[in-house]
């Protein structure tokens, strides 16, 4: 390791455990887990994709998670930096930087779609949103909102100074300290959620969609897509590894890995268990209902299952959106603190200038891929508008190959010694299953990640 590296035990970093293991677990719950779970689930046959997808998270995900946090808190660095750290000399510093870039590139698209979710949360709060009742065409009105060359881009505009707020305070008083509160706040309202779905018409339907298993499900597309929902749920190559720098030798990384992916289905299976109850409340629905389930689907749940009630009218609708605005806000926090980090361990700015860099630059590329889904839809670069070609490039070309760099890396390039050295903390922590992972990470992990790439292409 370099001497640079060891100048870095100074730099910023999670002040207790559960602070970094919240933090962490925000950056892994979001919108992929309440909006692209349950479409997922819905398409793939229910309980059979839930139950491949629990395998496939400690055969492949977990394995990924403690790969990504071994590379951060071994270098200590941000992950532009941290494989050159490691391996000095060496061109693995492609990795690194293959990774910062995704993550800005995904963080210019993805609060756009935060901005998305704060919108209907205000009309939601404002009793909007289902204001006309059953005859609302819940469709024409998100088409209407998104192709309007003014609210989203104001809506993206507020969202960018929230997490920019938080990001420039630092990572104990902006990131660990809103993730204390945000991460709780997120759990307990899909709990009381998850309750009040129980009392809906279809909440029996929904359960046994969920649950109900049928081995004849269990195709190979199903094995597939839930593969690809694990690799993108928990963040992997976007960057793990500058949070995982900010951890302590007090940190197992074995078990926060355990934890993170606990957690991560945790909300997903919580979040199945209020969406297809409603779902299956409203005749018509299906429970594959695609992207448009958040924003046309559930509306049109919302305002037909409890249309003889104002009160459940009003409020499930504005918990819901609010816990989805939370578990968008703390992926986006991840995606900015890792280009934040990048910015300011290569340039050498301040926390505050290099967080507002992000921000300005970001939210410029925002507003032009706002845009072109509406007045500038003369934006189409290979056909798409620009959101779904930042979304093409980064999910089924870049993010693949940081996350296969970072398994070869941990697998074949990194000493075994130094590997199990840092998961142990250096013999603080047992980990009895470290020839299995090392197999699993050298060999299982990279033919699955290659099975991801090949797939999105040829089906």
């Amino acid at each position: 390791m370099s001497n640079n590296t060891v100048a870095q035990h100074s730099r910023a970093a999670f002040v207790s455990k559960l602070g970094g293991l919240l933090a962490v677990a925000g950056s892994a719950v979001g919108l992929g887990n309440i909006w692209r779970f349950p479409t997922q689930v819905g398409e793939n046959g229910g309980s059979a994709f839930l139950l491949v997808y629990m395998g496939i998270i400690l055969l492949f995900g977990v394995p990924l998670l403690l790969s990504e946090f071994v590379i951060g808190r071994r270098a200590r660095a941000n992950v532009g930096r941290a494989y050159t750290e490691l391996a000095p000399g060496s061109r693995w510093g492609i990795v690194g930087m293959g990774s910062s870039l995704v993550a800005f590139t995904i963080f210019c698209y993805y609060v756009i779609i935060v901005a998305w979710v704060l919108y209907y949360f205000v009309q939601s709060l404002t009793g909007q949103l289902t204001a006309g009742g059953e005859g609302v065409h819940f469709k024409e009105q998100f088409t209407d909102f998104i192709t309007n060359p003014y609210w989203p881009i104001v809506c993206t505009a507020v969202t960018m100074g929230i997490i920019h707020f938080i990001i420039q305070a630092g990572v104990e008083k902006g990131i660990e300290r809103s993730s204390k509160f945000l991460m709780p706040a997120l759990f307990i309202i899909l709990l009381v959620l998850a309750v009040v779905a129980m009392f809906m018409p279809g909440a029996e339907e929904g359960y046994r969609f969920l649950f109900d298993f049928d081995p004849k499900q269990v195709t190979p597309s199903v094995c597939l897509s839930a593969l690809g929902q694990c690799f993108y749920s928990f963040s992997i190559g976007m960057g793990l590894v500058t949070y995982a720098s900010y951890f302590g030798r007090n940190v197992n990384l074995s078990r926060t890995a355990l934890t993170v992916g606990g957690l991560d289905t945790m909300v997903a299976i919580l979040a199945g268990l209020i969406i297809f109850p409603a779902v299956f409340s409203v005749p018509g629905l299906s429970p594959s209902s695609g992207a448009g389930l958040v924003f046309v689907s559930l509306p049109e749940v919302f305002s037909t299952a409890f249309s003889g009630n104002a009160i459940l009218t009003w409020f499930v609708p504005t918990l819901f959106y609010f816990i989805l605005f939370v578990a968008a806000v703390t992926s986006a926090m991840f995606l900015h603190e890792v280009a934040t980090a990048f910015v300011q361990e290569k340039l050498g700015y301040s926390r505050k200038k290099s967080a507002t860099l992000i921000s300005v630059s970001s939210l410029i590329v925002a507003c032009v891929a706002s845009l072109s889904q509406g007045p500038w839809d003369f934006i189409r670069p290979f056909g798409m508008n620009l959101v779904d070609f930042l979304d093409y490039t980064t999910s089924k070309i870049i993010l693949p190959l940081t996350g296969l760099g970072s398994a070869i890396f941990i697998g074949w390039v990194m000493k075994k010694e130094d590997v199990i050295d840092e998961i142990t903390s250096g013999g603080t922590f047992r980990f009895a299953w470290s020839r299995m992972f090392l197999f699993i990470i050298r060999y299982i992990v990279p033919v699955l990640i290659l099975v991801i790439m090949v797939s999105q292409f040829v089906m």
